[in-house]
């Protein structure tokens, strides 16, 4: 009954999720202004007419004109729908509306699903075809076997833009990932290996073949379906397809032929691989049992007669799940973006090589927080990436544009296939365009970035990151075994001693060096000789501030768990000499509509004037960092002088101050939030203020409100945070907060790694 309970829920969220809050899972949104008479003349007649008339002229052009140059069909018939089998046009509809949300997801691929009422596979063919002058690219989805072949074949020859069975040839990419993978960990070679497939149709076929094509001997397959082994002359439940494939010329079972077999392909049903077959098979049997839901044999089964075998089935709570969402986001990307014609077995192989290798790099950090407790290094349970993995994009849809540009079927071949990775990787890592330039400064030198909280899952995946990507140094301070353990958990190379350097705060040489010094520098504070070594045996804090103050580092990176002022209080203590001492805090906020700069967010409650007009003087500093022109505003509920609070005083004395230095950037105020981002509503308020359009950096007058905001923006608007930078200290030192990220810490490491003659 339990169980009977727990399906009845389930299934109930499930059509809950479909039908609220509207129904569906798709809308379609204008992403041009309609707002007025202007805009309607542009958007449909007259203005529209000049678009049909460029494109009339040159074809290509609608890629520029309209959406087309994005836009997917998804189109099914309903004929083999999952594992429910002919279920029909109209009820496969939620499926394809599905794989349009995936398209959008993981590749911001616009998508229509198309069902169709057509059971003929030349006739859908000709509706299909008819379809070219509305999309970029066509996904054939759930078309059963052989039809699914008559339809691609049919398109692909008379369309000009790709076509893709993605049950065929989707699945096909991600199984011969997982094979190339499995193979390496066994230590196996495709032209040696025996391959034992169950499962005939539109997948099994094209799995075969692209094994064939990975260099599998096609002597060396051997597939069954439900009427056994296919064979020479066989002809019960065959096809050209199957024939391809026949072995022998007398009938057999699948416990006949799956001896000594190195590789078993199961795109069939439950229960067809028993323990028995697997014990026939070669020493370290690669099992695949990709049946839905349940597998041709569960793993347990497998690993009760041979524990070390390799392991992938369909299904997302085993280790190694082949999901199509691994390939068919990317390899549309990358077609549609080189105007590709096709989708050629060089692609699709090039979909391949990018898949398998970023299983074999190291995994990423939001790929390890989406999956949190799961094995995420290279081996027997880790030979693809996970779906979530953002690193997908950039490596997968850029080998297949050069794939397509190599092999002369695209139509606007990129100039510079780096720069178009790092496009896409910025539409995944919101931070990457933006942070792109204080990457590049922060090469001008190699800078030694010290972190205190060194044990920590997210600074030991920067610190691997900051090594695959800059030139600067890390430094750790943690327990060696504890950061070995970890490093070896999270299935990180990078080990101490050999790529980065370890300070143990329990037993480290200079121990008597730093607590001498910090006693120095605290005895007039009241630090006595005691509490300076306790300090230093337990304070990763103040250890890493020790560091930088010696010159043993250039740079303290803290603030990962713990409160961001008692880690600030070290900061001041030791680090706040000739001249430096902490001014504000700022944190960049990346936004869907671009980027803002919030200020002072932690380190003065209510800021003095001075202060106020010391921040807008750094953030301004700080915003040119990132190849921004700043426009600061100073924020308060007071509007231009209409009310005297103690806030609008504040910030009415510190836009004097400013005037009287005459800085080098537009800044204005006081006003309300709304105002400083609304150019509109600002000139009606206050005409011919200081600068046009919207201000990018907020500056409050306190840092409650700062905070608040910063807050709001992170939690409410999808903002992704870049900081805080602490402002004022020379960059060197920098207190993050705790929830910033492994990406978040490699931007602080790179902001840190600039030297501050660069950026004034």
């Amino acid at each position: 009954m339990a169980d009977e309970a727990r399906h009845e829920n389930a299934r109930q969220a499930a059509l809950d999720y479909h039908e609220f809050p509207r129904p569906g899972k798709l809308e379609i949104r204008a992403t041009k202004p309609l707002a007025n008479g202007r805009d309607l003349s542009r958007a449909y007649s007259p203005g529209v007419a000049e678009a049909c008339l460029e494109i009339k002229a040159d074809p290509a052009s609608a890629s520029r004109y309209t959406s087309r140059g994005n836009l997917v069909a998804v189109v099914s018939n309903g004929t083999a729908v999952l594992g429910l089998g002919n279920i029909g046009a109209l009820a496969s509809k939620p499926v394809m509306e599905g794989k349009a949300v995936l398209f959008k997801k993981f590749a911001n691929i616009d998508c229509f699903d198309i069902e169709l009422n057509e059971p003929d596979p030349e006739r859908l063919a000709d509706i299909v075809c008819a379809l070219e002058p509305t999309f970029g690219a066509i996904n054939l989805e759930d078309i059963k076997a052989p039809d699914c072949f008559i339809v691609e074949k049919l398109c692909r020859e008379r369309m000009n833009i790709p076509v893709f069975h993605d049950d065929q040839h989707g699945t096909a990419i991600v199984v011969g990932a997982a094979a190339t993978n499995a193979l390496i960990v066994a230590g196996k070679k495709w032209e040696d290996i025996k391959v034992v497939s169950t499962g005939g149709g539109a997948a099994g076929i094209a799995c075969l073949e692209m094994l064939v094509k990975l260099g599998v001997r096609r002597e060396n397959v051997w597939l069954c379906d439900l009427a056994g082994l296919v064979y020479h002359g066989r002809h019960d439940q065959m096809t050209q397809q199957k024939a391809a494939f026949a072995q022998g010329t007398t009938p057999a079972t699948l416990a006949d032929v799956i001896g000594g077999a190195d590789l078993f392909l199961g795109l069939s049903g439950p229960g067809v691989l028993t323990p028995e077959m697997v014990a026939k098979m070669a020493p370290r049997p690669i099992i695949f049992a990709l049946a839905n839901p349940t597998p041709e044999i569960l793993p347990d089964a497998v690993r009760s007669v041979a524990p070390d075998a390799i392991i992938a089935t369909g299904r997302s709570d085993f280790p190694n799940q082949v999901n199509n969402v691994l390939c068919f986001p990317f390899i549309f990307r990358g077609a549609l973006d080189v105007g590709a014609t096709t989708i050629n077995d060089q692609m699709e192989l090039a979909c391949i090589d990018g898949i398998a290798a970023l299983a074999r790099a190291t995994t990423s950090a939001e790929a390890a927080a989406a999956y949190r407790g799961e094995t995420m290094s290279f081996g027997a349970d880790y030979l693809i990436p996970k779906p979530f993995d953002p690193r997908l994009m950039g490596v997968v849809a850029t080998s297949v544009a050069r794939a397509a540009m190599e092999t002369g079927v695209a139509a606007r071949p990129l100039p510079d296939l780096d720069a178009y990775k790092q496009k896409l990787d910025g539409s995944v890592f919101k931070s990457a365009l933006l942070m792109r330039p204080v990457f590049e400064a922060s090469k001008l030198a190699v800078r030694r970035i010290v972190f205190a909280e060194g044990e920590d899952e997210r600074v030991l995946r920067a610190a691997n990151a900051m090594l695959e990507e800059t030139t600067d140094l890390p430094i750790l301070i943690g327990r060696p075994e504890v950061v070995e353990g970890r490093c070896e958990r999270y299935g990180l190379p990078i080990r101490p001693g050999r790529d980065f350097h370890l300070v143990n705060p329990e037993n480290d040489p200079r121990y008597r060096d730093y607590w001498g010094t910090y006693h120095e520098l605290m005895a007039r504070r009241g630090v006595t000789p005691d509490t300076a070594r306790a300090v230093m045996r337990t304070n990763t804090t103040a250890i890493g501030a020790i560091m930088v103050h010696r010159g043993e580092a250039d740079s303290l990176i803290c603030g990962t768990f713990g409160q961001y002022h008692w880690h600030l209080n070290y900061v001041r203590q030791i680090l706040a000499r000739g001249g430096l001492r902490p001014t504000a805090a700022l944190s960049l906020m990346i936004l869907e509509d671009g980027p803002l700069f919030i200020a002072d967010t932690h380190v003065h409650s209510e800021p003095t004037p001075a202060e106020i007009a010391e921040t807008a003087i750094g953030a301004a500093r700080h915003v040119r960092r990132f190849g921004l022109t700043p426009k600061v505003a100073l924020c308060t509920q007071s509007q231009f002088g209409n009310m005297d609070n103690a806030a609008a005083l504040r910030m009415r004395a510190a836009l004097e101050l400013l005037d009287a230095r005459e800085p080098d950037f537009a800044y204005e105020g006081e006003m309300n939030i709304d105002v400083a981002l609304d150019q509109t509503l600002r000139d009606r308020i206050f005409p011919g203020s200081r600068f046009e359009g919207a201000a990018n950096v907020l500056l409050f007058a306190s840092s409650d409100t700062a905070s608040g905001v910063r807050n709001i923006l992170k939690m409410k608007a999808g903002g992704l945070e870049v900081g805080p930078i602490l402002m004022g200290m020379g960059n060197k030192a920098h207190v993050v907060t705790p929830s910033i990220t492994a990406r978040g810490l490699l931007n602080m490491s790179a902001i840190a790694g600039t030297p501050v003659a660069h950026y004034g």
